[in-house]
C-alpha cells in the first residue's frame, strides 16, 4: 500500500466526533462529557498534539454542534485543529466525509491519515508515534490492535433469537484474533475510497482498516495497549476516570 516519496508523506489525524453516545447516557454526546476535568475529546486532541510528526487534526462534527462553545473551545487550543461539520449518519459516513473536505483543502491524497475514535482517551503518544513508524517503514497501512487473550465462546443462536439466556456452543481458537483499536492510519485517497466503495456497496465495515480489507489489502498490526480501550459504557467511564485520575502512562 501506499506510493510516492515516504518524505514527503505528511501525517494527520482525523477524529469522528458524530456520534451521539447513546449507550452511556447524559445530555451532551459522550466525547464531549466531562471525564476527569475535560472533555474525553480533548485528551486524544491532546496526545496527537504532542506527535511531532502530526502536521493538522480534523474533527468532524455534527453540523447542528458546530456552534457549541465547548467545541469552540477546544478548536481555540491550536491553529493545526480544524473543526468542520462533515457529521454523517454513520461513522463511515462521517470519516469519508471529512477525507473528502482535507482533500478540498489541499491535503495531498498520499499523505497518511490517523483516524481514531474520540471515546479512545486513554491513547499516548508513544502509541501515535509507533504507528508512524511502523507504516512509514513498511509503507504499507496499519493499525493498532492487540492479540486476544480471553478465551472465545459461541453462543448457540436459537437462544440469542429467541431472548433467552445463551449457551456455549464451542470454544473459539485465540490464537490469530486480534482486538482492534485506533488510530488506524492509511494513506488519504485510497482510505476515502475504500470507505467511499464499502458505502455504495452497503457493507458491514465497523472501522477504517475493514474498509481497506475489503479493498484487497491486508492492513498491519501493531501492538496497541490495553489502557487505549473505547469508552462505551458507563463501567467503561468509571473505569478510564480512575485512569486517568491517577496519571498512569
Amino acid at each position: 500500500m501506499g506510493s510516492g516519496n515516504q518524505s514527503n508523506k505528511r501525517c494527520h489525524a482525523l477524529l469522528p466526533t458524530a456520534g451521539t453516545g447513546s449507550r452511556l447516557g447524559g445530555e451532551l454526546p459522550k466525547q464531549f462529557q466531562q471525564l476527569a476535568g475535560k472533555p474525553m475529546v480533548a485528551y486524544a486532541l491532546e496526545a496527537f498534539q504532542e506527535c511531532p510528526h502530526i502536521e493538522t487534526i480534523w474533527l468532524g462534527v455534527s453540523p447542528g454542534f458546530l456552534i457549541n462553545p465547548i467545541l469552540q473551545d477546544l478548536a481555540k487550543a491550536g491553529s493545526e485543529i480544524h473543526v468542520v461539520p462533515t457529521g454523517g449518519l454513520t461513522r463511515q459516513e462521517t470519516v469519508r466525509n471529512t477525507l473528502s473536505s482535507m482533500m478540498k483543502s489541499g491535503i495531498p491524497e498520499d499523505d497518511w491519515i490517523l483516524v481514531h475514535d474520540a471515546a479512545r482517551p486513554g491513547i499516548t503518544p508513544a502509541l501515535i508515534e509507533k504507528l508512524i513508524s511502523a507504516v512509514k517503514a513498511s509503507n504499507r497501512g496499519g493499525i493498532l490492535a492487540i492479540p486476544l487473550a480471553d478465551t472465545l465462546k459461541q453462543a448457540d443462536l436459537d437462544s440469542v433469537i429467541a431472548g433467552n439466556m445463551p449457551h456455549s456452543e464451542r470454544t473459539i481458537p485465540r490464537e490469530h484474533l486480534w482486538q482492534a483499536q485506533t488510530p488506524q492510519m492509511f494513506g488519504l485517497k485510497q482510505l476515502h475510497d475504500a470507505l467511499e466503495n464499502a458505502i455504495r456497496l452497503e457493507a458491514d465495515v465497523t472501522d477504517e482498516a475493514s474498509a481497506i480489507e475489503l479493498s484487497g489489502n491486508k492492513p498491519l498490526l501493531i501492538e496497541g495497549a490495553a489502557r487505549n480501550f473505547k469508552v462505551t459504557h458507563p463501567a467503561d467511564w468509571d473505569l478510564m476516570q480512575l485512569l486517568l485520575s491517577s496519571g498512569a502512562k
